[in-house]
């Protein structure tokens, strides 16, 4: 059993760089597990610099100070959060409101059809439907109660939160202005990138930016077709349910499936099974095939080569690990695995007595 562990070591780390990344990967890794909640506002505004790089190139390369082109960027991203905060969050709220409000209606126009079921299924006894309604009565208690303790505690937290929308944008800039000082300071701790840490950091910085800053444009893309699709056919809820739907692509396969219920039961409760709820189906049908079809080979061409398998692993693990962040960066973090993998160093080792 020795030797065997000891074939195993000398085959993955006799080369002092593989020893290095491991040693870097395990740091980064109990750095964000156990200090993740407080670094949280540099974490998001590390990655929020990450993305809007490109966008700064953009426009030094058209001659404009880089400074300059720094505030623009971040004034610009200021802008947009101040618009979807102060434009779209009534909207929301309002929308959510009036579907809590309704929910009661909803729920006995459910429960009478679930009621209707043992008359056209004999096999269905009146028993197991009381039992499935008090079941999900019982849900929706805890689900109410858990709302209730979440807009408590954002309550609670109010302060942090508006602590962190000056902090964030303020470390964004520094990052961006000084970026190449900073990256400068860093690589004094860190070894040669020629070594294997560099390689992996080339692979990953080649699909982790274009990745995230794709999968945020199909999320714009896609809420907004979806909105206009469903406010043209008259459906309630339009706003909430086309967030829903744009926030769905984060979660590849699973999301698209999981948010097709809430749209498919707030069309059947509002239209009945008519020719509208057909109409509803179908346009969420097309969108959901061309963002599967053309929006995400465009954005994403050659991007994440990865098994469907993978990505849902990659999705559970992380989303367990980190909650909603882990889910949105379960992609980038499963494509930092894949690159480490296939560029960690094997020696082959003779066995002994050969």
């Amino acid at each position: 059993m020795i030797d065997v562990l000891r074939n195993w070591y000398q085959r993955h780390f006799s080369d002092p760089q593989a020893v290095i990344l491991a040693f870097m990967l395990f740091f980064g890794f109990v750095l964000i597990m156990f200090m993740g909640q407080v670094l949280t506002p540099v974490i998001a505004a590390i990655v929020i610099a990450y993305v809007l790089q490109g966008a700064v190139k953009k426009l030094t390369w058209l001659g404009i100070p880089h400074v300059l082109a720094v505030s623009l960027v971040v004034l610009g991203f200021v802008l947009l959060l101040m618009v979807f905060f102060l434009g779209l969050s009534p909207l929301l709220t309002k929308q959510l409101s009036q579907f809590f409000a309704e929910m009661p209606v909803m729920l006995g126009k459910w429960q009478n059809l679930l009621m209707s079921l043992p008359q056209n299924y004999p096999f269905i006894s009146e028993a197991q439907i009381r039992e499935i309604v008090m079941h999900i009565n019982n849900e929706l208690a805890t689900v109410g109660q858990l709302v209730l303790s979440k807009s408590l505690s954002s309550v609670i937290n109010l302060f942090t939160l508006l602590v962190y929308i000056v902090v964030v944008p303020l470390l964004v800039f520094f990052f961006l202005k000084d970026a190449e000082r900073i990256t400068r300071w860093i690589s004094r701790f860190l070894p040669s990138r020629e070594g294997l840490a560099g390689q992996v950091w080339k692979d990953v910085d080649s699909k982790i930016g274009s990745y995230i800053r794709g999968k945020l444009i199909e999320i714009a893309i896609v809420a907004l077709v979806t909105f206009i699709a469903f406010k043209v056919l008259g459906l309630q809820y339009a706003a909430l349910l086309s967030l829903l739907v744009g926030l769905s692509v984060i979660i590849p396969y699973v999301g698209a499936i999981a948010v097709t219920i809430p749209v498919a039961l707030i069309a059947y409760f509002q239209f009945g099974p008519g020719p509208e709820f057909v109409y509803i189906l179908v346009a969420y049908g097309i969108i959901q095939f061309l963002d599967g079809n053309v929006l995400v080979p465009l954005l994403f061409s050659e991007v994440v080569n990865m098994h469907p398998a993978a990505i849902i692993v990659a999705v559970l693990v992380f989303g367990g690990l980190w909650g909603v962040w882990g889910v949105f960066f379960a992609i980038p973090l499963a494509t930092l695995i894949q690159a480490v993998i296939n560029a960690w160093p094997t020696v082959q080792v003779e066995p002994p007595g050969s």
